[in-house]
């Protein structure tokens, strides 16, 4: 028979072992000692120059894993390459979910790849998480409360575009060359919207591509005889290239504005030619690589030392592994809040519940969101390349 003080132990072992238990709550992959992630990234295909965001955050990752993970549990990255294609992304996306059983997805890749699985994810109860676009149908969480998007959408730049061609050149001349998709129209009607009844009176051009096309060649030479002097670039970094280039082949000097998804220097400058891009405004949210007032910046620093261990053939003048350590960081940053719930429902519980600020995003600039605010990150600044890196200027 036990004693007293023996039946005493027993039970509050086992009123322990109860808590413990209750503590845990597991959504679909994840375990004592896993958590499961699922991402698309175009590795091949006409946007591949994104692909090594999808490296960055595998990298980073790995960097979390080495130091024990997140509470114990080691993160299980799991991506595929889909191209570009929004076939393929649906395709990849029903492996992740229905096979891989992935707790969340994580910075897909694309407006149109996302696109075609937005009522898919959603429809699954999986969390569809700091989207690699920023079109604004991804702050819709009434609608669709499992999608998130994460950089500042794309309506917002092109009209703060809109506003500096307005007070800098009123009389501007204006061509427009877009992606023909939703990603392109996106940015276009932010530019619309901006210019206001303007639009029609200032707009000379407005020539669209596919992102099947070789190149953008016949494009740019119509724009060049519209006669503008203003060019807005909604193009992603392949033909932003060709863009900036071929302008400078047909001899056009037009005040150039680039959409933010193609600013990288390493990525499509420094194809483009340098030369060939001084003067070109875009805007920004993140500190770039290239621009000299970083060097001595602690976050700097860190990434910079981040690169040379865990990404040591990664481009450090592309700013889009600035951005794959910060989809990442902010991941784990999410994970981290979630504790020992890891279910989906508690994971977007607490990604409607962000403050907080990113190594490498702006002065000024941090991660907030609500339960009705689902766009993370929405301040920018305005930048002018000088022929070597991005000097900012104002806060748009």
């Amino acid at each position: 028979m036990l004693s007293i003080s023996r039946k005493l132990l027993v039970g509050a072992s086992l009123a322990m072992l109860a808590l413990s238990s209750q503590a845990k709550e597991y959504g679909p992959g994840v375990t004592d000692t896993e958590i499961k992630i699922g991402n698309t990234m175009p590795y091949s295909g006409p946007a591949s120059a994104y692909g090594t965001i999808g490296k960055a955050h595998a990298a980073y990752f790995k960097y979390i894993n080495d130091q024990g993970g997140i509470n114990g549990r080691k993160i299980n990255y799991i991506t595929y390459d889909d191209g570009y294609s929004p076939p393929r992304t649906v395709e990849q996306t029903r492996k992740l979910v229905e096979q891989d059983e992935v707790l969340l997805l994580m910075a897909q890749l694309g407006t149109p790849s996302n696109t075609a699985i937005h009522k898919y994810v959603n429809s699954k109860k999986v969390p569809h998480l700091f989207l690699s676009t920023g079109a604004s149908k991804w702050n819709d969480p009434k609608h669709f409360p499992w999608t998130m998007g994460w950089q500042p959408n794309y309506p917002n730049e092109t009209k703060n575009y809109a506003r500096h061609i307005l007070k800098t050149n009123p009389n501007a001349k204006v061509a427009v060359l877009y992606q023909n998709d939703d990603y392109g129209k996106d940015y276009l009607n932010g530019l619309k919207e901006g210019l206001g009844d303007q639009y029609g009176k200032m707009v000379v051009a407005e020539v669209s591509y596919e992102v099947t096309d070789p190149t953008i060649d016949s494009q740019m030479v119509s724009l060049k005889g519209s006669g503008a002097d203003t060019f807005v670039n909604i193009t992603t970094p392949k033909f932003a290239a060709q863009a900036i280039k071929k302008a400078a082949e047909i001899g056009w000097k037009p005040t150039h504005y680039l959409n933010s998804v193609s600013n990288s220097v390493g990525a499509v400058l420094n194809p483009a030619g340098t030369d060939n891009a001084k003067g070109i405004y875009s805007a920004f949210y993140l500190k770039d690589p290239v621009d000299p007032q970083w060097k001595d910046d602690k976050d700097f620093k860190e990434w910079t030392a981040w690169m040379d261990k865990y990404l040591p053939d990664g481009d450090k003048l592309s700013s889009f592994n600035v951005i794959g350590y910060a989809h990442a960081y902010n991941m784990v940053e999410l994970l981290k809040a979630c504790g020992d719930n890891l279910t989906r429902e508690n994971v977007m519980k607490q990604a409607a519940n962000m403050d907080f600020e990113i190594p490498m995003l702006l002065p000024g600039i941090k991660v907030k969101t609500s339960a009705d605010d689902f766009a993370p990150v929405e301040d920018e600044y305005i930048g002018q390349f000088n022929g070597k890196s991005w000097e900012l200027q104002e806060k748009m």
